[in-house]
């Protein structure tokens, strides 16, 4: 939601035509920036405003909630089949989410839009594009501590059987030594390099 005016002929002066745009910011204040036809330019030709809509995806509530909803159907689906004990669909649930978020976070690179980015993300993969790469913002925590959640469940209710226990731990460390600061852009043993 922007609201344009023209510099000068709104404020009393005589000012050079430019146009800014007043918009809602992060904490909800109202800030003012380029417009439409400022210093920013316009995304021509792309159906979105953002430079990489991938950086926004996992920014909303409505998706973190989607992502819960999403994890809890698999879990249940996993529970309807007769023949798996609770303790393997616990396992079957945090080893499948883990696998569909390492797959999903970590392995597939670049954006699925066009974006005017100059190719600047064509390299990066998901969790390297969320916030800009910026670390410790409220998507990234979300992300990094939803697969420990599911694992303290997971674990509970296999009740710490040594076997179950392994399996969960490997797949836990797989997607969280990823999301750490320490491996921003680190591809070990030249996987997923290009």
């Amino acid at each position: 939601m922007a609201v344009e005016k023209r510099r000068g002929a709104a404020n009393g002066g005589g000012g050079s035509g430019a146009r800014t745009s007043w918009r809602r910011g992060r904490a909800g204040a109202w800030q003012q920036g380029p417009g439409p036809r400022g210093a920013a330019g316009m995304n021509v030709g792309v159906a979105h405003g953002e430079l990489n809509p991938n950086t926004r995806v996992t920014g909303g509530r409505g998706s973190w909630l989607a992502y819960g909803a999403a994890v809890g159907a698999l879990h249940l689906v996993l529970l309807s089949v007769p023949v798996l004990s609770v303790p393997a669909v616990w396992t079957l649930t945090n080893v499948l989410h883990n696998l569909v978020m390492y797959l999903l976070l970590h392995a597939v690179k670049g954006t699925p839009f066009e974006a005017p980015d100059q190719g600047r993300d064509r390299l990066l993969t998901h969790w390297e594009q969320i916030d800009d790469g910026m670390q410790c913002t409220s998507s990234r925590k979300f992300l990094s501590i939803s697969p420990v959640v599911l694992y303290l469940l997971t674990s509970f209710y296999t009740k710490y059987d040594p076997a179950h226990f392994v399996i969960n731990t490997a797949s836990l460390l797989s997607v969280l030594l990823p999301k750490l600061p320490q491996f921003h852009g680190v591809r070990l043993f030249g996987i997923n390099k290009y």
